[in-house]
């Protein structure tokens, strides 16, 4: 789902690469997790977690990269 104008606007300007935030699971897949702060949604790596992500559940994440050409984001443990 594309992310609105003014969704990325308030993610941007609130978040910065290293903010520590809790996220939303929205969605787990083989290889990763999609989390969602914000009302957008950026990606967990599998390979940076050491449990497993499960769906509905809030996790403390650290920012780790944001491309705001693309309005993604990725996310590491906090």
């Amino acid at each position: 789902m594309p992310v609105s104008d003014e969704s990325w606007s308030a993610f941007a300007a609130r978040f910065e690469v290293g903010s520590v935030v809790h996220g939303d699971v929205v969605s787990v897949v083989p290889f990763g997790a999609f989390i969602r702060i914000d009302e957008v949604d950026g990606f967990a790596p599998a390979r940076e977690w050491p449990i497993p992500l499960e769906e509905g559940t809030v996790v403390p994440v650290r920012i780790a990269a944001i491309d705001a050409e693309s309005r993604r984001f990725a996310v590491h443990p906090a």
